[in-house]
């Protein structure tokens, strides 16, 4: 599944992660992209949508 969300556009992004020793190695933050069926135009359709836009009323669940 594409990590993309097609209403906002957020999409993984790198970074590092730090240890209490502060050994640094990197790694992905990963958006919590879900695919769920949404209503466009009077048509239901998946889309990946990531689960900030759902929990603000952004997209139309159906």
């Amino acid at each position: 599944m594409s990590q993309v969300c097609e209403i906002c556009g957020k999409h993984p992004v790198a970074g590092r992660s730090i240890s209490h020793s502060h050994r640094v190695t990197n790694r992905t933050f990963r958006p919590n992209i879900q695919k769920v069926s949404v209503v466009v135009d009077g048509k239901s359709r998946k889309m990946n949508v990531c689960t900030s836009c759902m929990k603000a009323g952004k997209v139309i669940r159906g």
